[in-house]
């Protein structure tokens, strides 16, 4: 049987988020209908939307719903930059961390190409931290100039949490909105809107149990936002569709599960992670790891994240091998046009190249127990040593004639 250890891709729904979707998909009603099925769908949504804000600290009013993280990330970044190009046109200036998910790198690429914008990285420190001192740097270049201030609460990759209040200060020191995507931290981390002082932010439902294809925007409601799409006007006109009333209930049951046990499961994931770690390092190799690792750290490192380095080997390799004996994890590096590139996180973090190919992100979850652990670690010398025999082979061949 596999051993499922990719949680930060996408986790496993619980089975109570299933069985709520099944009983509601059987239920007929658009929420937008005034008739008896309608108000009966509306009033699964608005309780939903009550539950998923009590779980996230913010108000129900503050929860726009969206197909998940991509769209939520895309219409805080393009909305507001829309927006506040509108009232300004000064304002064409994006102050992003270097580290950010694609979702928001790709969305800042579009802005710059096609629509004036311009964007001023923040690179993290060594171990994935992005320094509210160098956000304020970035701002001082020119506040009048800036539209918004983006850097996500967890990083995807290396587990590296940020200090988003910090962050979220500074930016409303100069009056200017700050982003957040939360997608990782969900369910693993304390979130609370209404005191890290956000004006956007973005979660998801599959990271924490909950179904595909469901997320939300969390926005002020004094933020203005420019919508993506146009059409019935749903979620304050900021997200027209029909609303898919059994998913958002699948993202409220997770929600509330995941609040009501985080503390307790955050503790037992940073148990197995730090085993993970340890018996990894015991294993030789000169393997090392990722981004902050003291033993039981939940609050600089997400309590599932396992990011080693392995040297003189390509993480796409050792994964096929993995995979081959049953683990089944990532390289966390982005492949773009079927080309395999070292992960843009381990780069500005001052990663060599050459070791950031050997990249293997871990991630652990609710289905996680010491049998993953066991498994992996048993798996991984063959694994590595097959890897780098292939490495070496492969740069021998690559040789040109004469060497």
């Amino acid at each position: 049987m596999p051993h499922y250890l990719d949680h930060a891709a996408t986790t496993p729904a619980l089975p109570q988020v299933v069985t709520a979707m099944a009983e509601q998909m059987a239920v007929p009603g658009n929420a937008s209908s005034l008739h008896t099925a309608g108000r009966a769908a509306r009033r699964v949504v608005e309780e939903s939307r009550e539950t998923i804000a009590a779980g996230l600290g913010a108000g129900p009013s503050e929860v726009v719903f969206t197909s998940g993280g991509t769209e939520s990330d895309n219409l805080a970044v393009k909305g507001l930059y829309y927006q506040r190009r509108a009232d300004d046109p000064r304002r064409t200036r994006l102050i992003v961390s270097a580290i950010e998910h694609h979702a928001v790198l790709d969305c800042v690429d579009f802005l710059v190409e096609y629509e004036g914008a311009r964007i001023t990285w923040v690179e993290p420190d060594p171990l994935g931290r992005i320094d509210p001192a160098r956000v304020r740097a970035a701002i001082e270049q020119d506040p009048a100039d800036v539209a918004l201030v983006s850097v996500m609460w967890a990083n995807n990759e290396v587990g590296t949490v940020q200090p988003i209040a910090e962050i979220t200060s500074v930016a409303h020191e100069f009056g200017i909105p700050m982003h957040t995507d939360a997608v990782q931290a969900m369910g693993h981390l304390p979130i609370d809107f209404a005191a890290v002082g956000a004006d956007l932010l973005t979660a998801s439902g599959h990271k924490i149990g909950g179904p595909l294809g469901v997320g939300v925007l969390l926005a002020r409601r004094d933020v203005r936002l420019r919508p993506l799409t146009q059409g019935g006007g749903q979620e304050r006109g900021l997200r027209s569709g029909t609303l898919d009333v059994a998913a958002i209930r699948g993202m409220a049951v997770a929600t509330a599960l995941v609040t009501d046990g985080r503390a307790a499961e955050s503790d037992r994931l940073a148990s197995l992670r730090d085993k993970m770690i340890r018996g990894a390092l015991d294993a030789g190799f000169d393997i090392t790891v990722s981004g902050p690792h003291e033993v039981g750290d939940v609050e600089r490192r997400l309590p599932g994240n396992v990011h080693l380095l392995v040297p003189d080997c390509d993480g796409d390799s050792l994964l096929y091998l993995l995979d081959a004996a049953g683990i089944e994890c990532s390289t966390g590096s982005a492949c773009q046009a079927g080309v395999p590139r070292p992960s843009h996180v381990l780069l500005a973090m001052g990663v060599p190249e050459a070791r950031a190919r050997g990249a293997l992100r871990l991630s652990l979850g609710h289905t996680s127990d010491d049998s993953d652990v066991a498994a992996f670690l048993d798996a991984l010398p063959a694994a590595v040593e097959r890897a780098q025999r292939a490495h070496h082979a492969g740069r021998a061949g690559a040789r040109p004639k004469g060497q």
